[in-house]
Formats: C-alpha cells, sequence, structure tokens
C-alpha cells in the first residue's frame, strides 16, 4: 500500500507516513530480536511495577524511586511496541501523526528523567551532606513539588519542540532508518525550513539539560567529598553504597544520550546511533530497578516477596 499523500514543491509530495527502517539490515534475526526484546519489555514492566505498587517501597526515601520507575513503565512503552510490532510486519510504517506523537512522549520522557535524576541527586546531597536538617530540607510537600516539577518541565519541554512540527511539511525520501522516530531524523526529512525547530533544540532543550547535568554534577562532587570525610567505615561503606546506585544510573542514562547527540559528525552511523538509543531508551529502564535492588535491603525484600507470591500461584493452579 502506498503512502497518501498530496501536492507539495514541484515535483515532490507531502508525505504522511513514513518506513522505520529499524534493523532492516539485520532480516535473518528479526524473529530472534523480537524475542530479546520482548523478554527485556516483560522484565522492565516487571521490575519497575513492583516498585511503583510495592506499599513498603512508598516511604519517602524511595518517592523518587517510585517515581523514577513509573517514569520507565512510560518510558519502554513510546517506543518498544512499535518496535515488536515491525520486527513481525511486513509494512513498517508509521503515520505522521503517530512520529508527532511518538517523539512528544519521547521527549517528554526523557526530558522529565533529566529532571527526576537532578532532583534524586539533590535528594542525596542532601540526605549525606546535611543528614541532620534532611526531614526538614526534603518534607513530604516538598518532594510532591519537585517531583511535579520535573514532569512540568519534561511537558513543556516537549510540547515547545513538537508544536513547530506541525507547521512542516515532509516530503520523500519517506525512510526514516531508526526503529523509532527521532526529531533530528524527522527534521531532515522536512522540505521546509527547519531554522526555527533547530533553534528550540538548541536554546531550549539544551539550556535544560545543561542545567540538569551542571546540578547533577554539582551535588555529586559535594557528596563525595562528604563521603571520604566520614571517620566510620561502615558509614562511609552505606553511604557509598547509595552514592554508587545514583551515579551508575546517572552513568547509563545521561552517558550514552550524551554520547548520542554530542558525538562528533564524522563519526555518525546509524549502527552505533541505534545500539546507543538501544541502550539508552530500552535497557537502561530495565535495569534501573535491578541496580536498585542489588544496593537497597527494601526492594531485595520486596523481589523476594513477589517470588513467594509467584510461587504460590504456581502451586495452586
Amino acid at each position: 500500500m502506498k503512502p497518501t499523500a498530496n501536492k507539495c514543491q514541484g515535483n515532490q509530495t507531502t508525505v504522511t507516513e513514513f518506513i522505520l527502517l529499524g534493523f532492516g539490515d539485520l532480516p535473518g534475526l528479526h524473529v530472534l530480536l523480537f524475542l530479546l526484546f520482548l523478554v527485556i519489555y516483560i522484565v522492565t514492566m516487571a521490575g519497575n511495577i513492583l516498585i511503583v505498587v510495592d506499599p513498603q517501597l512508598h516511604t519517602p526515601m524511595y518517592f523518587f524511586l517510585s517515581n523514577l520507575s513509573f517514569l520507565d513503565v512510560c518510558y519502554s512503552s513510546v517506543t518498544v511496541p512499535k518496535m515488536l510490532e515491525n520486527f513481525l510486519a511486513e509494512k513498517k510504517t508509521i503515520s505522521l501523526s503517530g512520529c508527532i506523537a511518538q517523539i512528544f512522549f519521547f521527549i517528554f520522557m526523557v526530558g522529565t528523567e533529566i529532571f527526576l535524576l537532578s532532583v534524586m541527586a539533590y535528594d542525596l546531597y542532601a540526605a549525606i551532606c546535611n543528614p541532620l536538617r534532611y526531614s526538614t530540607t526534603m518534607s513530604h510537600q516538598v518532594c510532591v513539588k519537585m517531583v511535579l516539577s520535573a514532569w512540568i518541565s519534561g511537558f513543556l519541554d516537549s510540547l515547545v519542540n513538537t508544536l513547530y512540527l506541525t507547521d512542516l511539511s515532509f516530503c520523500s525520501p519517506r525512510e526514516i532508518n531508526h526503529f523509532s522516530c527521532k526529531l533530528p531524523l524527522l527534521l531532515q526529512l522536512s522540505c521546509t525550513d527547519t531554522f526555527a525547530n533547530e533553534m528550540v533544540i538548541l536554546c531550549f532543550s539544551m539550556t535544560l539539560g545543561f542545567a540538569s547535568l551542571l546540578l547533577i554534577l554539582t551535588s555529586y562532587i559535594c557528596i563525595l567529598s562528604t563521603i571520604l570525610r566520614i571517620r566510620s567505615s561502615e558509614g562511609r561503606r552505606r553511604a557509598f553504597s547509595t552514592y554508587a546506585s545514583h551515579i551508575t544510573i546517572v552513568l547509563l542514562f545521561c552517558g550514552t544520550a550524551f554520547i548520542r547527540y554530542m558525538r562528533p559528525a564524522s563519526g555518525y552511523t546509524f549502527a552505533l546511533d541505534k545500539l546507543v538509543s538501544v541502550q539508552y531508551s530500552i535497557l537502561t529502564p530495565m535495569l534501573n530497578p535491578i541496580i536498585y535492588s542489588l544496593k537497597n535491603k527494601d526492594v531485595k525484600l520486596a523481589l523476594r516477596k513477589l517470588n513467594v507470591c509467584i510461587t504460590g500461584i504456581r502451586k495452586a493452579i
């Protein structure tokens, strides 16, 4: 079936449907890749939903973690289901409105996660550097306001970026060499001027992103300095264990995203781009609850209870 199209400038046609090439260079592995990413998606959903719904983890200490897990559930669901569908479909297409919607929610989730990670970094700073004032500094009302600020900031960032897309026209070729719609790749297919879009990305998104990263780096430097001054080896070990969980997640998400968007053009390849995108948009949401379960006894206890519950259901069946 050919895409719906209207006449554009000259001999060009306005495209309203795109082909997601995905992993088209690996046609013999599509079934295997489908099974692999399906398992990853199921593990991601199970691990993160467990943290969200378990009432024992809804203490102030894990309030941010439960929000991060809920965010990862939404984040994975933006791209993975469509990617799984395209592995088995003959027609690997997505409509223009569907593509813009995917970009909107992707930027929304990515922006919110960056802001939430900076909030979590500040929370850790307050807990380790000012423990006596922690309950006052990070009251429940303050935590709620900080989380709402992260979600609102991510929404506004996404809204500003995608509003400008509705004014663009897209002409052939209609192929997107990726497994999901990406804003930079979509802009390359536009047959109208994209200067305003590029300026929004540069001035708005980059400014907010670097501000969040600056807050994260400043918090972590202060935390590390405080940990090194702790005299008790046990206290230092416990503080560093929590610190290691946070910084691992930040490196997995922000590190690979930084490589994706800030690498030199001379080193660009579509294969590397897809690999890095898989890391920060698919693998990282799966690894987040695993990383925390290795470092936090409360999460470990919740996982054990889930295992006991599943075992009981199997025996009952």
